[in-house]
């Protein structure tokens, strides 16, 4: 009977036990988790903080499904080494886990810049669960927060500190918000939505020193400017967690480096989601880590299944705005453009050489699934260039 070990019980590591289930119905599964809430939906949790949701409704999986499903799900119990040649990890309490194939999917943690004061009792970055509980009870003896970097889950947090009646200001290094996701046009939209919410921004603005000997009293901002802050969250993106890759013996770059069936360099080794990193790329996005998910529970259950790689779309709400966007965003205007705009709506394709090559949906994301299908199919669209922007881009969808 095989004995399959799973690191990590985010989208990637739980796609995967569900698909090795489905060709190995006898096999052991055992997902070792650091975290103490079985798998969760991550992206709502500015709606714990706000007090929406409770922590049990963020739940993707409760206790019922691992059982139906025969995975036996170790919470709070972190992987600390491993060894390849006995084919072991190790976890906490030096507790031994032997494996005949092992999947690393130990996700990602947030990046903190080195910025003086980043120590300081008052700042938070916004990652898991206990970051919320942590914000959510400091949160109740403050009044103004500052959120450095404009990051998705920081943006969130910041509408959900709105909420609760705190006063919230964005310092972003960058000149406009989610550069990522948004050129100039659309960042510009998101903003004024934003302002008229209660948001206050610093864009093309660097943090210089947080101040407070204890307690954080503000932040400085390089040229002078100091805001009044008693809290402060950080959300300046991800970083993969590969404190595994030096025992297992994996190579790295940017992540743990797989191939096309997410084997990394070990034998009977794998990795998938943010610590992945395929083809010179940690894709850090959920449709990845769940495409992955599929294809190596498939493999380690031995089947053949191959990982082509994930067309970079993004679908999301921010502070309650529908918002999607893929590929190339041409922030430079290099590219042919359709445009859709008004108050409340900006659609933008990127076009080149009669190919979509990516997308911005702003307030309304109707044919966005049509859009990317064509982007992923790399079809011709010299037929319907003109009807596109005529019908505002909706292909009934």
């Amino acid at each position: 009977m095989k004995r399959y070990i799973i690191i990590g019980n985010g989208v990637a590591g739980t796609t995967a036990a569900e698909n090795i289930r489905k060709l190995d119905q006898e096999g052991t599964i055992i997902i070792l988790s650091n975290e103490d809430l079985s798998f969760y939906y991550r992206i709502r949790l500015n709606e714990y903080l706000s007090g929406d949701l409770k922590e049990e409704d963020l739940l993707a999986k409760k206790a019922g499904w691992y059982k139906e499903h025969k995975i036996d799900l170790r919470l709070q119990s972190p992987v600390v080494s491993g060894d390849p040649q006995k084919k072991v990890v190790v976890a906490k309490d030096n507790e031994e886990f032997s494996y005949d194939t092992v999947l690393i999917a130990t996700g990602s943690h947030s990046f903190i810049p080195p910025i003086t004061g980043s120590e300081t009792n008052g700042v938070f970055a916004i990652r898991s669960i206990q970051d919320c509980r942590e914000i959510t009870g400091w949160a109740k003896k403050v009044e103004d927060v500052v959120l450095i970097g404009g990051g998705l889950l920081g943006l969130e947090a910041g509408n959900a500190l709105l909420r609760l009646g705190l006063k919230v200001t964005v310092v972003e290094f960058f000149p406009r918000l989610l550069p990522r996701q948004l050129d100039v046009d659309g960042a510009k939209r998101l903003q004024a939505i934003m302002e008229g919410m209660g948001f206050s921004f610093r864009l093309g603005a660097k943090t210089q020193e947080i101040t407070g000997d204890n307690l954080v009293t503000g932040v400085s901002l390089e040229g002078g400017e100091s805001l009044s802050a008693q809290m402060v969250i950080i959300s300046a993106g991800v970083r993969p967690n590969m404190e595994l890759a030096q025992p297992l013996g994996l190579e790295t770059d940017k992540g743990i480096k797989v191939d096309e069936r997410l084997r990394t360099n070990q034998p009977d080794i794998y990795a998938a989601g943010d610590v992945a990193e395929f083809r010179g790329m940690p894709y850090g996005i959920w449709p990845a880590a769940m495409e992955q998910g599929k294809t190596v529970g498939t493999n380690m259950a031995g089947g053949d299944s191959v990982y082509k790689g994930t067309t970079m779309a993004n679908t999301l709400k921010v502070v309650g705005v529908d918002l999607a966007s893929a590929g190339e965003i041409d922030a430079e205007g290099k590219f042919d453009s359709k445009m859709v705009r008004d108050e409340k709506i900006y659609k933008k394709i990127v076009l080149d050489n009669n190919l979509i090559i990516g997308c911005i949906m702003l307030g309304d994301k109707k044919g966005f699934n049509q859009i990317t299908q064509m982007m992923s199919e790399k079809r011709d669209v010299r037929e319907i260039k003109d009807q596109l922007k005529a019908e505002g881009f909706d292909l009934g969808a």
